[in-house]
């Protein structure tokens, strides 16, 4: 590694552990709300590959919803929704099918 960027590096370490610790603010933030999917899979506590057959898509399809690679659309986003709001009903439901 170059020193320049092994400085760099050790820099943001150093930042993180301030952070961390409540001396300095982040300067970005991601809140994770009902709507992510990987949000809704810990609810409702399936793995990825219990969530991909529950939801009746492909476990790229997941990861990739979890990577934020791509957005989930149409049945599945309107599913999705629903799992937020009442998980116990989606997992009584859907388990079942």
């Amino acid at each position: 590694m170059k020193n320049a960027a092994f400085k760099e590096l050790m820099q943001s370490v150093a930042e993180m552990k301030s952070i961390r610790a409540g001396r300095l603010a982040p300067t970005r933030q991601v809140d994770l709300t009902p709507k992510h999917p990987r949000a809704i899979r810990a609810q409702l506590g399936y793995t990825q590959e219990e969530f991909a057959a529950l939801l009746g898509v492909g476990l790229g399809t997941v990861r990739h919803w979890e990577q934020g690679d791509r957005q989930p659309t149409g049945a599945a986003k309107a599913l999705l929704r629903v799992a937020a709001r009442h998980p116990s009903v989606v997992r009584e439901s859907l388990a079942q099918a």
